[in-house]
């Protein structure tokens, strides 16, 4: 068993780290300003009409799935940086809120189309989701999470 009082932090770990919190945070920002200013943000987000129409449209679900997705991807980042291997089932939790908003997207909705250009950002999401919990579950295994 690897000790990991003794395993020293990798620098690569305080990259993914921040960049997993920068990543997440914007995610946290989005969803509050979407949430409590939504037209407003939306218009400064450069949404068309119709994109409007969907978001307004998406059930009260979704809203907690994205929730879920983004708060548990923030705290996933912040378990990372603190060296704790419950970094890892909170990432899992967050993709598992990016995945049900997805099979809205993309299976219970017109959310491609309604979206237009924007829809593969989607895909972008999931990937990071999915990074992350590559990432803090390997760094778990090598023991540098304990």
């Amino acid at each position: 068993m690897i000790d990991s009082m003794t395993t020293r932090t990798p620098w690569h770990l305080w990259v993914v780290g921040l960049v997993a919190a920068l990543w997440n945070g914007f995610g946290c920002m989005d969803y509050v300003m979407t949430q409590t200013r939504r037209d407003e943000w939306f218009a400064q987000m450069g949404m068309t009409p119709d994109q409007l129409a969907y978001f307004n449209a998406m059930p009260a679900w979704t809203h907690a799935a994205w929730a879920i997705g983004v708060w548990g991807g923030l705290l996933g980042a912040i378990l990372l940086l603190l060296r704790r291997k419950l970094a890892t089932p909170v990432f899992v939790l967050s993709f598992l809120g990016w995945l049900a908003g997805a099979v809205y997207a993309f299976g219970m909705s017109d959310g491609m189309e309604a979206m237009g250009p924007m829809w593969p950002m989607q895909i972008v999401i999931g990937g990071a989701c999915v990074f992350f919990i590559w990432y803090a579950w390997t760094m778990s295994k090598k023991g540098v999470l304990r």
